[in-house]
């Protein structure tokens, strides 16, 4: 049995000799690269920190210290750690491991958004209230040097600072060799000298004593404090920190576990305030992973353990992106690309590589990406930013008065929209087309197939007055282009067959399963229209008449049923007075649990099968004189 078995909690570390946490780290390497080979996932952040997890559980008390991980990318071995090592082959499927904290799962995990940047706010507030409630407890965040690029990082650190009574302990994963680690005795005897409580009590004797001295007194404290300072500056980059007030250990070599397991006690021993910054490689010790050079493996899908190599796939949604942002690039020197950390994600590396002085890469830093796009606007240039929909959201203050206010000519990209299923809740990108239709002269463009990418992209792109966004599901397109019949206004008619039965209504991706439910409806002798509206905001006019003129309208999102498109349609045929019945079928407001986008679109009843018997049921009821409020929704 390995030892890995053996693990039931964290306790069980700390009966562990040396050599046994050096076999127990190389084992829990092997069953990250073995589980991830399958299915994917994060595995290069938790390839790099296997000692510092092993030592973060060795140092404090989880569950009753509390440690919150930053976006959660890294926490696999905290799994594995904390008696979820055998339900690792279920990693990220319907049912299984999430591949990021869950409350569901453990009472040692606390935090599960995974939006980055927020885990020294949520450190600070459970702090503050151990300190008010007189409890012993330890706070412990782990944060990556890339999400300390996001300003919400920084207004935690800014209030931390002031509480010296606050037991809190801020672990800076630095896997960006942003510094080189600090080497020597000296540099080990200042950390612990800063980090020593009587290091204070000293330093404030000092002052007074010198201060005492009349006429010279003062002078040789501040001379001292600043060759003091001055030193500690030139061995470590601890100067920002200290500034905010901040005590700061390290640079420590992450993978060095006893010596990050001293500087964990040392913060802990303090009593307050603590940054302890730790230097690590993504992808440690699996070679494939080390040398990925775009990035190490952060997030990768099913892939050969032996080679690296990943599993062959098709061309996906943004990949058509991809190619057209390159010509447009081409044709237009006044466009600009803007990324939040996400260059080959969201499809820009092309466009990056071809204009490399008109992209921008951010960093983990949505909202200040938006306003600065407003900012390139104002200047006369066209930004184009992309972004995954779900952490777009994070910028909607910004998308409403920096860039809509001002009427700047802005395109936003928000790929992963809609249902995205393994990343689970918080990557769902199904809030985009409720959130941003409050937004007012937004326009809002939702593609069906790869050649409406690149129109709507080019439609959007020529707007220069006001916001547009393109929406980009996750995953392939349809593998051949869906023409259209006919027109509405700028609505494509898809399908046209039979009488004036039933209009459906479908943007993006739910087009092509509109065009299966119409054919299925055909097939039972019902006349169907298949719309694609293109542009999901504004609506266009032409489908009031449309509406007007059938028996029963339908409407079909991939994104949240309240305040999306279909209600914003309703509300139109409301206003103007047109009184056909109307469903609206979407995604139900709450947050789905992690499985494959089909199988949650299944269980929502977002597939051909389950709407068309909907339909079939709801004309039934209309040909029997019977009102659609009798025939629920199940």
């Amino acid at each position: 049995m390995g030892l890995l078995e053996s693990i039931s909690g964290p306790q069980d570390l700390r009966d562990l000799d040396e050599r046994q946490l050096v076999d127990l780290a190389a084992e829990i390497r092997d069953e990250l690269v073995r589980t991830c080979a399958p299915r994917g996932g994060h595995l290069g952040p938790n390839l790099g920190v296997v000692e510092l997890t092993l030592a973060l559980h060795r140092v404090f008390d989880s569950p009753r210290d509390r440690i919150v991980f930053d976006t959660g990318h890294q926490a696999y071995v905290h799994k594995m750690l904390t008696g979820r090592a055998g339900q690792f082959d279920s990693l990220r499927t319907e049912g299984g491991i999430s591949g990021y904290p869950s409350r569901a799962e453990s009472e040692h995990d606390l935090v599960e958004n995974s939006h980055a940047s927020t885990s020294l706010s949520y450190a600070d507030g459970l702090a503050k209230a151990y300190a008010i409630r007189g409890e012993d407890r330890h706070v412990v965040a782990v944060i990556g040097d890339g999400a300390l690029t996001g300003g919400m990082a920084w207004e935690a650190l800014n209030n931390i600072a002031v509480g010296d009574d606050r037991r809190l302990v801020m672990v800076v994963n630095d896997n960006g060799r942003s510094y080189m680690p600090t080497v020597g005795g000296l540099a080990k005897h200042l950390t612990t000298l800063r980090t020593n409580p009587r290091y204070e009590q000293v330093l404030d004797q000092v002052k007074r004593r010198l201060n005492g001295v009349r006429g010279v007194g003062p002078a040789v404290y501040d001379a001292l404090h600043a060759m003091k300072k001055g030193m500690k500056d030139a061995l470590a980059p601890q100067g920002l920190f200290e500034d905010l007030g901040l005590k700061y250990v390290g640079p420590i070599d992450g993978h060095d576990r006893v010596a990050v397991e001293q500087a964990l006690a040392q913060a802990k021993r303090f009593g307050g305030p603590v940054i302890v910054h730790v230097i690590t490689q993504k992808g440690f010790g699996y070679d494939p992973a080390e040398r990925h050079e775009a990035d190490q493996f952060h997030q990768i899908g099913p892939f050969d353990v032996e080679t690296g190599v990943g599993s062959p796939k098709g061309r996906i949604w943004t990949d058509f992106f991809s190619d057209e942002i390159v010509a447009i690039g081409e044709e237009r020197k006044d466009v600009v690309a803007i990324t939040a950390a996400m260059l080959y994600p969201v499809g820009l590396d092309r466009f990056a590589a071809r204009f490399p002085e008109r992209t921008f890469d951010v960093g983990i830093a949505e909202q200040h990406a938006v306003t600065s796009a407003a900012g390139l606007a104002m200047g006369g240039l066209h930004p184009v930013v992309a972004i995954y929909a779900t952490f777009m959201n994070r910028a909607f203050d910004q998308v409403l008065m920096d860039v809509a206010l001002h009427e700047c000519g802005v395109t936003f990209v928000t790929d992963r929209a809609g249902v995205t299923g393994d990343d689970g809740a918080s990557h769902n990108g199904m809030w985009d087309m409720s959130v941003f239709q409050v937004v007012p002269g937004l326009r809002l463009a939702a593609p069906r197939d790869g050649a409406r990418v690149r129109e709507l992209l080019r439609e959007a792109v020529a707007v220069e007055d006001a916001p547009t966004m393109v929406r980009l599901p996750k995953g392939a397109p349809p593998a051949e282009d869906i023409p259209a019949v006919d027109r509405a206004g700028s609505c494509d008619v898809l399908v046209r067959r039979g009488g004036r039965d039933v209009l459906i209504v479908a943007p993006g991706a739910m087009a092509a399963t509109a065009v299966e439910v119409g054919r299925r409806l055909t097939d039972q002798g019902i006349g169907v229209t298949v719309v694609d509206p293109r542009w999901v905001k504004p609506i266009d006019p032409a489908l009031v008449p449309l509406a007007a003129a059938h028996r029963l309208v339908v409407s079909i999102e991939d994104n949240g049923r309240v305040g999306g498109f279909g209600a914003n349609l309703l509300a139109l045929l409301n206003d103007e007075g047109v009184r056909t019945p109307f469903r609206l079928h979407g995604i139900p407001q709450e947050f789905l649990p992690h499985a494959k986008r089909e199988a949650i679109l299944e269980r929502i009843g977002l597939t051909p099968q389950t709407l068309a018997r909907r339909i079939v049921e709801d004309v039934t009821a209309l040909d029997s004189g019977r009102s659609l409020v009798d025939i629920p929704i199940d």
